[in-house]
């Protein structure tokens, strides 16, 4: 029995020892951290989102606004965790919102490799909106059984609206939900985020998303040991996002929009298009379209897996992608400004008389002018209205042969290149907007590294050919190109420089880069990267900032040399090879100068453009349009272009501008945020 005894007291011991270890561990050792666990429980941080900045134009209205609407939303982490993953809530919610159950547990799906559209691409730990058009009645059934609807909310949310609707969809850009990796990524981004916040994925949206974003407040909730709130232990209020005045004139916008679609149904084989509109003097941007364009509203609440394809298909023509900023195109005789100031720099006179035949010999190739016509002996400004090619076609070629032709000196002064750069052409504009293209000037180095791109395939083309190819031609005319870009693809060609001096072949050029070239020459001689943003202002109407337009170079050229080829431009809608299009337009009103271009593309229709100004002796407006496959330039660019100069200056309609000037001076705002009427 004293055996007996003596072991419950060893046990009691160790048991107490035991307790007391542990005792000590909990209280001493692990302390703090179970301290900081108890509080965790007790409180709850709640992001509190900011109100997004609008959009403006130049006069204060609203290009990108926000609306208020009812949005059911469902925390997808809480319905995972329920024992049947909560099919049974989205059932009954299936109910209220008369949308498949299958549906909507698509939309609560996050993307990934194998899960097509709609799905879920913000971060997991967000509320996934599942309705954004809810009215009063579904709300209330929601809210007012919400044990039938464990993490379902509703509530009113500020939603992106678009009063232009497809106009300049591309440049204002669109929003979706912040990704988990963003999050990761973008310091500060986590610590305010709230489960309803968007990121501007694209356009103005995107370039000025932390602006327009604001600042999140933060709610710091006492809770008992069930989650039900007890009060409000700290609140900081949250900073509505500035709001992104621009230089967009929505008056312009909407004429120039019309004017592309126009001139888009005119040319039956037209796939695409683009037209700018920059303030001469500053370069600012009144206006930029691309066709074909979308509603952003389709990206409002998750878009459909048929929507984003059609988004992104050639079928559709890609209305994603802004041709105005994008689109890279050869230019064809609005390149001739630059070829024009190539000759000088070269050393050809600018008083000097040339030839102008039907034909030249470039190498041991014939090179046709327009229908093979000779015009006779020229002046530069005589050549540029009357668009001769085989002024240019000799020029560059000389200066070719000069540079050592097919076998190159040390040193190449390649003039009619490193004059085209000095046009901005090469090298992105610096436009606000992501995603710019570079456009392309072909020289000798260009040559080089293109075939060391492309050689291993062109090779292998020479061998196999091209037996996908249906038409016959076209696939032994590809065969013998890639068997000569296989065994010389990295030399310049004589005929290389030909087309270059017009605007053909390699040569690639956006509408911005040609619009904002043609301001340089109409105006004061400076390229300048051209804004669309003009000034952030806070809720209340204060100007934050402006948004300055930078000079980033000169035109290789004298004022005296500007001069004498903007005056040749200013001939070419009246005498020159605009004259049909702008047959009967009131010149003595509205003089316009500018340049027609009719770029050949191998199995397309031609490339049709037109880069002008006006007025010509003070000019205002810069308006550049392209429209692929459109044909001539004289066709359906000019044409386009004189409609939005009718608009603008309101010839035969009320005019989109005052005193025919954009508008100068930022929108004078009222205390309460609101725009005074100009």
């Amino acid at each position: 029995m004293r055996t007996r005894l003596l072991v419950v007291q060893v046990l009691v011991l160790v048991l107490l020892a035991a307790l007391a270890v542990r005792l000590w561990q909990v209280q001493v050792v692990r302390g703090p951290e179970f301290v900081n666990r108890a509080t965790e429980t007790r409180t709850r941080t709640v992001i509190v989102p900011a109100v997004r900045g609008q959009i403006l134009d130049s006069s204060g209205r609203p290009l990108v606004r926000n609306k208020s609407r009812l949005v059911v939303s469902v925390d997808r982490n809480r319905l995972v965790r329920m024992r049947d993953s909560g099919v049974k809530v989205l059932g009954k919610l299936s109910e209220v919102l008369s949308r498949p159950v299958s549906q909507l547990q698509r939309r609560i799906t996050p993307c990934g490799p194998d899960v097509p559209k709609p799905c879920w691409t913000g971060s997991p730990y967000q509320p996934v909106p599942l309705d954004e058009k809810v009215d009063t009645r579904e709300a209330l059934q929601i809210l007012e059984q919400q044990e039938k609807f464990p993490a379902v909310s509703a509530e009113i949310q500020a939603i992106r609206e678009y009063p232009l609707g497809e106009a300049g969809a591309q440049m204002f850009g669109y929003l979706s939900p912040v990704t988990e990796a963003e999050l990761e990524k973008r310091v500060g981004l986590k610590a305010t985020f709230s489960g309803v916040d968007l990121a501007g994925r694209d356009g103005l949206e995107y370039f000025y998303d932390e602006e327009l974003r604001g600042k999140a407040g933060i709610r710091r909730v006492q809770v008992d040991r069930m989650g039900k709130p007890l009060g409000v232990e700290k609140e900081v209020p949250s900073v509505a996002g500035h709001h992104l005045v621009t230089s967009i004139d929505a008056r312009i916008q909407a004429v120039t929009e019309r004017a592309l679609q126009k001139a888009m149904k005119s040319a039956p084989a037209a796939d695409g298009g683009a037209a700018v509109v920059l303030d001469a003097r500053t370069s600012r941007v009144l206006a930029m379209s691309s066709a074909p364009g979308y509603n952003p509203s389709v990206w409002a609440g998750g878009i459909s897996a048929r929507t984003y394809r059609h988004l992104l298909s050639e079928k559709s023509g890609k209305p994603l992608t802004s041709r105005a900023i994008n689109g890279q195109f050869a230019p064809g005789s609005t390149f001739k400004v630059s070829s024009v100031a190539s000759m000088l720099r070269a050393g050809y006179p600018l008083d000097g008389q040339y030839s102008c035949p039907g034909s030249v010999m470039i190498g041991d190739r014939a090179f046709n002018g327009f229908r093979g016509i000779p015009l006779g002996t020229l002046t530069l400004h005589t050549a540029l209205v009357k668009s001769c090619d085989t002024i240019f076609y000799k020029a560059a070629y000389d200066q070719y042969l000069k540079d050592g032709g097919r076998t190159p000196k040390k040193h190449v002064a390649e003039v009619f290149a490193n004059t085209a750069r000095k046009f901005g052409f090469g090298t992105p504009t610096g436009v606000d907007l992501p995603g710019e293209s570079h456009g392309r000037i072909p020289d000798r180095r260009w040559k080089k590294e293109s075939w060391a791109l492309t050689s291993g395939e062109n090779c292998k083309r020479a061998q196999t050919g091209y037996p996908e190819v249906k038409d016959g031609a076209r696939a032994a005319f590809l065969k013998r190109l890639a068997h000569e870009n296989c065994a010389e693809g990295f030399i310049l060609r004589p005929g290389d420089s030909a087309n270059f001096s017009i605007g053909q072949g390699d040569v690639l050029v956006t509408p911005l880069q040609l619009a904002r070239a043609y301001a340089a020459l109409a105006t004061d001689g400076k390229v300048r990267s051209p804004r669309i943003g003009w000034a952030m202002v806070r809720p209340d109407g204060k100007v934050v900032k402006t948004i300055p337009v930078p000079v980033v170079g000169r035109l290789p050229v004298t004022e005296k040399e500007r001069r004498y080829i903007k005056n040749a431009l200013s001939q070419v809608p009246s005498d020159g090879t605009a004259a049909g299009a702008f047959a009967g337009f009131p010149m003595d009103q509205v003089a316009i100068g500018g340049k027609t271009g009719t770029a050949e593309v191998w199995g397309k229709q031609d490339t049709s453009w037109f880069a002008s100004f006006a007025p010509t002796r003070n000019p205002r407006f810069v308006v550049v349009v392209m429209v692929s496959q459109g044909g001539f330039g004289a066709e359906t660019a000019a044409p386009a272009a004189r409609e939005i100069y009718e608009g603008i200056f309101g010839i035969k309609r009320p005019a989109a501008v005052r005193d025919g000037k954009p508008v100068s001076e930022l929108p004078t705002f009222r205390p309460d945020g609101t725009v005074v009427p100009g």
